[in-house]
Formats: structure tokens, C-alpha cells, sequence
């Protein structure tokens, strides 16, 4: 897969998985734009990590209203185009129905969907119009097998990633005329250094007990997939989810 002076734009880019595809897409030439939200210390380092190359920072909250057009707009201003548009930002709330205030029950919902849905789309959107303009391109959202098998301790969060899906599929078939091509990876849970502060000893065993594997995916792995649905030839896979969870979960 060679992505040479290919325009790259990663949401939540600076750490986990996003972290990973950006190193990947920047081994194999691309020019990367890697959005975040807070941390800079985080986002510096990262971009340091990357070494030589046309990389930049983008420093924008997509769950702001205005915030997915101002990031599209700056990353076009500065690289002259988007080829590729990765949307991997995205929040969990725990939010177990027995245990939550409807007005926790509501923000949780409101603020899962706002980051995780309606974000995305417009992140979609904004992308399209110019890849329209520049004769195609490629989209993958990151979705979560908690779109399939349900997470009964954050349901926002399942319901927020099947919707992603449905979304991308929907637009798979909208963008197809215009050389646009959208696809979706679910990953598992993913061994980052975010996930693994949140677990438990026994949740982490749980965890490694669901794969055949007995572990997690790598961020690198679900990062292979990324650049596989972005690649030259995976045209025709336009429209398709890709479970990255070690057989998990299988449907």
C-alpha cells in the first residue's frame, strides 16, 4: 500500500488507535492531519513521533457545532485537498440503566450521540463536498462490535456505533457516482494505554476470555484494516465492515 502525497485526515489522531494509523498512513507517505481535542502534550509528542514530513496538527472539538466544518476547511486551506477522511474520535459513557438519573441517562445519550454520530456525519459531509470536487476519495469510520452485540453498561455507546453503520452504508451507495468510497472498521475492545488504566485485573481477564486468541487487538492491527479500505483495489469493498475483534464476536 503506498499512500505518497496522499492527503490524510485522522480524528482523534494522537492517541490509541487513531495514534496508530496516523504512524501508519505517514510509513507509507501519506501527508497526515491529526485532529484532537485536549491534550496537547499528547498531540505533540505524537506529531514529533512522526518525524519528517508534511504532518500537521489540527486542534478542533468536532462535537461542536461548527467544529467538523472549521476542521475540513482548515485541513483543505492548508493541504489544497482531502483524499482520505478517517473518523475515529469518539467517547464511552458508562451509563447502566439501574444506576442512572434519567438526567444522567439523557446527557449520556445526548453527549455519546453528539460525539460519536452526529459529528461523524458531519465530518462526512464536509469531506464529500470537496473529494466531489477532486474526482473521488475515501472515507472509513470507526465503529465498535458493540454495534452488534449490545453493551448493556453503555447502551448510548452501542446504539451510537450501529447508527455509524447504518450511516456508512447509506452514504457507500450515495458516493459511488462521485468515486467516493466509505467502509467501516468494528474493532474489539483494543489494548491502548487509555483502555488499559480503566481496567480492572477481572475485567481485563474477562476481556482476554472472549478471544480464542486470550487477548486484545493490537491498535496496529485494527490501523492494517484502516489502510486496507483506503487503499487502491479496495474499491469494490466500498460499503463493508470489517471486524477486527479475534473472533470475539462473530455475525
Amino acid at each position: 500500500m503506498n499512500f505518497k502525497n496522499k492527503n490524510v485526515l485522522i480524528t482523534g489522531g494522537t492517541r490509541g488507535i487513531g495514534k496508530a494509523t496516523t504512524l501508519a498512513f505517514a510509513m507509507k507517505g501519506a501527508n497526515v492531519g491529526l485532529n484532537y481535542r485536549t491534550n496537547n502534550e499528547a498531540a505533540e509528542k505524537c506529531l514529533e513521533e512522526l518525524g519528517s514530513g508534511n504532518h500537521k496538527l489540527f486542534k478542533e472539538d468536532i462535537s461542536d457545532e461548527n467544529g467538523p466544518k472549521n476542521l475540513i476547511e482548515a485541513f483543505v486551506d492548508y493541504y489544497g485537498s482531502i483524499d482520505v477522511l478517517v473518523n475515529n474520535a469518539g467517547i464511552s459513557i458508562q451509563h447502566p440503566i439501574a444506576e442512572t438519573s434519567l438526567k444522567d441517562w439523557r446527557a449520556a445519550w445526548t453527549n455519546t450521540f453528539k460525539t460519536n454520530l452526529f459529528a461523524a456525519a458531519d465530518m462526512c459531509h464536509q469531506a464529500a463536498l470537496h473529494m466531489m470536487k477532486s474526482g473521488g476519495g475515501r472515507i472509513i469510520n470507526v465503529s465498535s462490535r458493540g454495534a452488534f452485540r449490545g453493551e448493556p453498561t453503555k447502551p448510548a455507546y452501542g446504539a451510537s456505533k450501529a447508527a455509524l453503520n447504518a450511516m456508512s452504508q447509506s452514504l457507500a451507495k450515495a458516493l459511488a457516482p462521485h468515486n467516493i468510497f466509505v467502509s467501516v472498521v468494528a474493532p474489539g475492545f483494543t489494548d491502548t494505554e487509555m483502555g488499559a488504566k480503566t481496567l480492572t485485573p477481572v475485567e481485563r481477564e474477562r476481556l482476554l476470555a472472549e478471544s480464542p486468541f486470550r487477548r486484545m487487538a493490537k491498535p496496529e492491527e485494527v490501523a492494517h484494516a484502516i489502510l486496507f479500505l483506503a487503499s487502491e483495489g479496495a474499491e469494490y469493498s466500498s460499503g463493508t465492515i470489517i471486524d477486527v475483534n479475534g473472533a470475539s464476536y462473530l455475525r
